[in-house]
């Protein structure tokens, strides 16, 4: 039974991998560029994409989204935007 669960946990842990590999999909050059934007519209600095912050670079867009427009874009995320989920 034991085997059992620590195929389980292998199994669990093949997506995590998955996603932290998928910066070998581009070269050094783009992922600098991806770390610039995201750095532009993470306004506060805290790591994470937030709905203030994508109202703070929308507006300097000249853009005036709504609250609404702003929770359906954060609702597209499965869960806070970090520089690795944008």
């Amino acid at each position: 039974m034991s085997s059992k669960k620590a195929k389980t946990k292998t199994t669990k842990k093949r997506p995590q991998r998955a996603t932290s590999n998928v910066f070998a999909m581009f070269d050094q050059s783009q992922i600098q560029e991806f770390k610039e934007a995201f750095n532009m519209i993470d306004q506060n600095r805290d790591g994470f994409i937030d709905k203030e912050d994508l109202h703070d670079m929308l507006a300097s867009l000249g853009k005036n989204p709504t609250d609404e427009y702003l929770d359906a874009m954060m609702n597209e995320a499965p869960g806070p935007i970090n520089f690795t989920m944008f």
